[in-house]
């Protein structure tokens, strides 16, 4: 007998979208969009709406396994839970009382975006433990400090007012492909008559529907956030009655023919650009994490936002700027994470693992229990880190749902649940709604949820405080009470009976906030690692920016998401500079490495830019990597995030 049940795409995306679960003899059979979810609206992704390949596919985990051959082969066997849980507690009971807890390092990310099984009985469990802290910095954090030097706080416009724009920016967001359920907002607001400009160094799906495309070098955001400033303040289009004598003055140092030199965007453009957004009201910003993940970023994501400040949108519906709604979600996270469950520890940045894993003393890192993360994908400076994850005296636990690039160096396996087999409660970062989800089917195998591997953890640990045996619905209760007004009358029972709940949010959530217009750090030089910057040694600037069928590394076993992460983009000008053709084999390379790519000559970059879709799982590759072997582990000015997106190369014909 068919059924269906509610349920939440866990994935790391804006959307959070509702689910509904089609239920046949206890096997899921359909995923489609809760037409009654106001941001979902009946639809879904092409990545989710096929993810029940990836629920049923013969390569998921279903057991404890036990690495036999040399780290980095993926040779494994099979073991019992018991066995599996007793290995890891004597190790970290072993390593702690020899280099002490520090030298026991979780890595996780947004694998999942739910709260219990992101970040719940495993921070309790670490926190008790004494192991080192992780500083999750791998996505937003760049982004996320600028924003909130800016506002002292992580709200934006509600997507729903998007389709009462006049005039909307996408800037550095590819939304057909990383947040497709605001596309049909900006669809109703085009039907109203408004223009749409995207801003961004690639021809993205969005940027082919535009209204008007520019493409700036990589990393030159803020100079070109500045060069509308200029002009803003140079002919009067500023509207906000606070002191903007500092922003003035920095701006005036950016007049849009210097900004033309330092981005590759005509000054002409530039300034049609700042009064088109000044004066068509209401007009709202779609800025994404792409600006960020530049060494430049985190200033870039402050100088844009303050945009819609100067222009007095803020006030207006269908008028602002969306980052992130994250911070609406006033959780108790003490409540939730316990950190008062043990002593002060050293904090390790994730997006510099290689050198955690290779450098760190005092003490050394000898434990990594990785979970929601696949860092031997995903981490740039991809040799070190392999380098680090290669060394046979570090005892490596990975929780996954298939046997991806850092499993294959792992001394421990262990088979989790997907987001369909256990219950969770999910923020979202794109729009305003709390949602809870229960379980639709039984996991497969001996599959165990997060909250109960590290639960399970703990009782052999000997950890007898009373938090690591609450259940997932007293830790939901737990994190609820917050006494936050944005939370009041939202309780368990009634996310049982709505599966989601819209926070108490005001119509314009970012109206009457104060603005930081300090103007004192963001002044702008070129990325160190770019066309114009200090370091120049390879002449082409990659971008490797998200693959419209991947998410981060999640489908990576997928061949058809393996095949289009495979590929260069090249414009025809660097393309036959090179003797390269389309579809033929190349070497991407810099100082830090090389990767075999197939190339897709085309003006989908500009001249001096290529672009290779992320994330390619490494072990499918010819030559074992993908293109974080080229990219640095420098971080951004200010979050202490990874750049990406500023990353030198050459290109040459394989066999060249």
């Amino acid at each position: 007998m068919k059924d269906v049940r509610h349920s939440t795409c866990a994935l790391d995306c804006p959307d959070a979208c509702s689910i509904l679960v089609t239920i046949d003899q206890g096997r899921a059979t359909h995923l489609r969009g809760n037409p009654n979810h106001s941001v979902t609206q009946g639809f879904l992704c092409g990545k989710v709406a096929r993810y029940l390949d990836r629920q049923y596919h013969p390569d998921r985990l279903q057991y404890p396994l036990r690495r036999t051959g040399p780290k980095g082969q993926g040779q494994f066997t099979r073991i019992s839970w018991d066995e599996a849980l007793d290995e890891i507690v004597t190790n970290l009971k072993a390593l702690a009382a020899q280099y002490g807890p520090e030298s026991i390092l979780p890595y996780s990310y947004a694998g999942t975006m739910g709260y219990l099984q992101g970040g719940s009985m495993d921070r309790r469990f670490f926190h008790r433990l004494g192991a080192s802290r992780l500083d999750r910095t791998i996505c937003a954090s760049a982004g996320a400090a600028g924003f909130m030097e800016a506002y002292g706080i992580r709200l934006g416009t509600p997507p729903q007012q998007f389709a009462e724009s006049k005039y909307i920016i996408a800037w550095g967001a590819n939304i057909l492909t990383t947040n497709v359920h605001l596309w049909p907002f900006i669809v109703e607001a085009r039907r109203r008559g408004a223009k749409l400009v995207v801003i961004d160094p690639v021809v993205t799906k969005v940027a082919s529907l535009a209204d008007w495309h520019l493409m700036p070098y990589p990393g030159s955001d803020l100079a070109l956030a500045l060069g509308l400033m200029h002009v803003l303040f140079r002919d009067g289009l500023d509207r906000y009655p606070g002191d903007t004598a500092s922003l003035r003055r920095r701006a005036a140092e950016f007049p849009p023919e210097r900004v033309a030199e330092l981005t590759g965007i005509p000054a002409d453009q530039i300034e049609t650009l700042a009064r088109e957004y000044a004066t068509t009201r209401p007009a709202a910003i779609r800025l994404n994490y792409g600006v960020q993940r530049s060494e430049r970023g985190g200033k870039a994501v402050r100088a844009i936002s303050l945009l819609p400040a100067l222009c007095g949108y803020w006030d207006e519906r269908g008028g602002g700027l969306q980052l992130t709604t994250s911070g609406a979600f006033d959780i108790n996270r003490e409540a939730l994470e316990r950190p008062d469950l043990g002593p002060p520890a050293r904090t390790l940045n994730m997006s510099v693992l290689g050198k955690a894993l290779t450098e760190v003393n005092d003490p050394p890192v000898k434990a990594l229990i990785v979970y929601n993360s696949n860092p031997g994908a995903i981490a740039p400076n991809q040799a070190l880190v392999r380098q680090g994850l290669s060394r046979e005296d570090l005892f490596t636990v990975v929780l996954d749902h298939f046997q991806t690039d850092t499993a294959d160096y792992a001394d421990i396996v262990l088979p989790a649940t997907t987001f369909l087999e256990h219950t969770d409660l999910y923020m979202a970062y794109g729009h305003y709604d709390l949602q809870l989800a229960r379980p639709a089917v039984e996991p497969p195998g001996e599959a165990r949820p997060n909250v109960e591997i590290f639960r399970a953890l703990a009782q052999r640990m000997g950890f007898t405080d009373p938090c690591f045996a609450d259940s997932s619905d007293e830790m939901i209760r737990q994190l609820l009470n917050s006494g936050s007004p944005r939370l009041q009358g939202i309780t368990l029972e009634r996310l049982e009976q709505e599966h989601a709940v819209p926070l108490n949010m005001p119509d314009l959530p970012m109206a009457g906030r104060p603005v930081d217009m300090d103007a004192a750090t963001l002044d702008y030089t070129p990325p160190r690692e770019s066309r114009l910057g200090r370091e120049h040694p390879f002449p082409l600037e990659l971008v490797s920016s998200k693959n419209h069928d991947s998410l981060n590394s999640t489908f990576g076993l997928h061949a058809a998401t393996d095949a289009q992460t495979a590929v260069l983009q090249l414009h025809p000008e660097d393309a036959a500079a090179r003797g390269i053709s389309d579809g033929e084999e190349v070497e991407v390379f810099n100082h830090r490495g090389k990767v075999r790519l197939k190339a897709k000559v085309g003006a989908t970059v500009r001249p001096g830019v290529v672009r290779a879709p992320s994330v390619r799982w490494a072990r499918q590759a010819p030559d074992g990597f993908n293109v974080n072997v080229l990219i640095s582990d420098r971080l951004t000015d200010i979050g202490g995030g990874p750049c990406f997106y500023n990353c030198l190369v050459e290109v040459r014909r394989c066999g060249a």
